[in-house]
Order: structure tokens, then sequence, then C-alpha cells
């Protein structure tokens, strides 16, 4: 055995005792006669002043001799009870007593059972919300200082989670994973799908003042109307929003900005929905049948208007003239009689107008569009009105019925003409001579008498 130094008194009395011993001023390792890395022998560990036994040896040639690492300042040696326990941790998982999830670490259970005991110890110091991880917290902490570490490398938006980014990305790979078992519609978020399934089910978990949502999403924007709250105000107009979608959605009329195009007519619009409505134009899709009549229309809120017809329901009225109404917008077509506003003008004839429609039909008297035709005759209009009341000649369908003598007729216009008769009423007058009629035509015609023509 070569020795380069000789151990001082108090290194023999520690191997005498058969305690492991660092030498604190060599820079090798004895070990049984021959040197070695302090790396490769780790039979015990010594920590301060403290020393922990080995297997007695017979005689002190089967001491091992450690140096101290220099540059990490300690050394850390398994002693032969953990080498022999090695991987039990893994054989022996610890187990949930609640859920009967296994784990194996116990730090690992400890987290866990958090979620059983509702224990929340994680508090944000900015809102104060509480959280069950630490990682949850960590999380929630980018939503106020704006970190979104997690970039997509195909279109570069930013993420606050992990989790939202490898779903974002499913919109560029097309991936779906999470399959509806009722209807075959597939998501490429659980969440969502979870969502879709109120539809089938009818479940509207999320309730307040007597309406119920099957998203708390949507409640939450349904709030802010109680709120009255409209933070999102367009800095062009001053016009204010619930959400920051219509915000979004509006700045569209300001930039003129429609990117969204029919791949039919190539007509563009600044919302999705509309592009979607105007797409069952050309496929002649009609999903929406009233139960009374069997009339079908494109949209719900279309059928839900017409619905008015038969129930007689008018929820809007003038405060002016108390006219009642059963659609908002006639109703707000009807208040610029009153007001005399008409801010759309014809660059062509001069002329004005209340809403931009009537400007956007006006202007086809001009061009001589007709982009209405009639599938059936030849006959083509310039107001999809005109083509709809045009198709209940060759239909023969009668939609609007006189509720004192059941006589029905194909237009509203011409059932409220009717109605006159019944009611006696008579709105047009003459004003040269005073006398009443019930029909504009009729007091046209008289007029004639007056003017000599």
């Amino acid at each position: 055995m070569n020795i380069f130094r000789y151990p001082c008194q108090n290194d023999i009395a520690s191997i005498q005792q058969n305690m492991i011993f660092f030498d604190r001023s060599c820079d090798v390792v004895f070990t049984g006669g021959s040197i070695a890395s302090t790396r490769e022998t780790a039979p015990a560990f010594l920590n301060g002043s403290e020393t922990h036994p080995l297997d007695s040896p017979t005689d002190t040639s089967k001491m091992t001799f450690y140096k101290e690492d220099k540059q990490n300042n300690e050394m850390v040696a398994e002693n032969k009870f953990h080498q022999t326990h090695k991987g039990k941790k893994a054989e022996h998982p610890c187990k949930c007593k609640t859920c009967g999830k296994l784990f194996n670490r116990s730090s690992n259970l400890k987290s866990h059972m958090i979620i059983h005991n509702g224990e929340r110890p994680y508090k944000c110091t900015v809102c104060g919300k509480s959280f069950n991880q630490s990682s949850t917290l960590k999380s929630h902490l980018r939503i106020h200082n704006g970190e979104r570490p997690y970039k997509c490398t195909v279109c570069g938006k930013s993420f606050n989670q992990s989790s939202t980014l490898k779903s974002h990305l499913r919109i560029h790979n097309g991936e779906r994973p999470y399959k509806c078992t009722v209807c075959g519609k597939c998501f490429n978020r659980s969440s969502t799908l979870k969502s879709h399934m109120r539809i089938h089910n009818g479940e509207r978990p999320y309730k307040f003042c007597g309406k119920s949502f099957n998203r708390s999403s949507t409640l939450t924007t349904h709030m802010t109307i109680h709120k009255g709250e409209r933070q999102y105000k367009c800095s062009i107009c001053g016009k204010s929003f619930i959400q920051l979608s219509n915000l979004k959605t509006h700045m569209r009329i300001h930039n003129g900005e429609r990117p969204y195009k029919c791949t039919v007519c190539g007509k563009c619009f600044n919302k999705s929905s509309n592009l979607k409505k105007h797409v069952m134009i050309h496929n002649g899709e009609r999903p929406y049948k009233c139960t009374i009549c069997g009339k079908s229309f494109s949209q719900s809120a279309t059928l839900k208007t017409h619905v008015t017809i038969h129930n007689g329901e008018r929820p809007y009225i003038c405060t002016v003239c108390g006219k009642y109404y059963n659609q908002l917008s006639t109703f707000q077509m009807h208040m610029t009689i009153h007001n005399g506003e008409r801010p759309y003008k014809c660059t062509v004839c001069g002329k004005y107008f209340s809403q931009s429609s009537h400007l956007k039909s006006h202007m086809r008297t001009h061009n001589g569009e007709r982009p209405y035709k009639c599938t059936v005759c030849w006959m083509s209009f310039n107001r999809l009105p005109a083509l709809e009341t045009h198709m209940t000649i060759h239909s023969g369908e009668r939609p609007y019925k006189c509720t004192v003598c059941g006589k029905s007729f194909n237009q509203s216009s011409h059932l409220k003409t009717h109605v006159i008769i019944h009611s006696g009423e008579r709105p047009y007058k003459c004003t040269v001579c005073g006398k009443s009629f019930n029909r504009s035509s009729t007091l046209k015609t008289h007029m004639r008498i007056h003017n000599r023509e």
C-alpha cells in the first residue's frame, strides 16, 4: 500500500474506531492499498463533523479514505441501505385513499390530496384568487404581468400556458380529437365538446334572473347587460360594446375590412354569421320552419318575426303616434319619419333615404340591376321582398289570413288594406274637400277630380 501522506494521530484514532475518514488535505483517495477516484466509491457520507459507520471491517486495510470535493465543497454518497432499497418506490407507490390514484412520491400524493379537501394555499397577491397548486398560481400570474412564453411557430401568436398553445396548434393542423357520440361532430378541445353536449341533453347549469345558459362565458356576457358595463369603446365613433369581439367586428365598418368571402358569387362580409346566412341563398337551405303555416326561413330571427304575424304580437310601440310593430328594425325605420333623419344620399339624383338598404335598392333604379330572379318564370326584381311576394303567385301560398272573415292574402299589406273594410277606418283624407278613403289608391283617383286630370 503506497501512502503519500502519513495520517496524523486523529486520523489513526478514527481508523481504529472503524469510522469513515475524509482527508481535507489530500488530493487522492486511499482504498485498500490502491489509489481510487472519489466519484467511484460512495458507500457512506460525511456531513460536517458527523460520521456514519459501515459494516465493521476486519482490519484497517479494508477502510476507505475519501477526499472532500474541492469544487462543490461537499461530498454526498448513499449508504448500503439506500442501495438495497433502490427502486422500491416504483414497486410500492403511494395510493390515494379517496379515489385510488397511485403516485410514485409521497409529495405528489400530498399535492393531490388538496383536490379532495378543497384546500387552496397558494394565493395571488394581485387579485386575491387562490389555487391548489403553486404551478397553477405561476400560470395565473402571467395574466397580470402579460407574460406569454409559449409561441406558435406557425402564426406567431403567444400564450401564457403550454396547454393553450397545444390546443391552438390544432387550428393549424386541423386535428379534432374530441368527437360527439350523438351527432358525430368533432372538436379540438374537450371543453368545447362538453359545452356542445349540453345542446343534446338540454342542460343549462348557469342561471341568473330566471334565464339559463349552457356556458359560463355566455352567462358572464349576459351579466354585463344587468351591470350596464360597456368597457370596450370604439376610438373612432365612441360607440361602446359589451364584448371585445363585438368591438373588433364593429371596427370593420370603419376600416372597410370584409374578410369572409362567398366562394359562389365572391361577395364579401364583415361577419362570419352574415356569410353563413348568405350561403343559404345559393344552396336554398331553409332550416327554420313555421309550425303554423309551414313556411320555411333561412334565419331563426326571420322565423321569429314571422310568427308574430300569427299570434298578433307587436312589442315595439311608437311613443309619438302609438303605432305598433313586430320588428325592431321596422320600428326604427318608422321613427325616422318623425325625426326626419335621412342620412343616406343618392349620388345620382340627390334623393335621401333613412336606411342604407333603401338607398341600395334605389340605386338599382338608375343602373337597371335586377338581381332577384324567379326560378319559375322569366321575371326578375330589384328587391328581394318583391321576388318573395311574386313567388306566392306560383305557389298559391296565402299566409296572411283575416281573423274576421277568414279571407287569405299573399301579402301583409293586402291584409292590412282589407282589414280597414271591417274596422271602417278611412285614414286617407283629401286635403281639398276633406273626404276620406280607406285606400291610398282611391284617394289618388279622387284627387284627379280636383286637379281636372
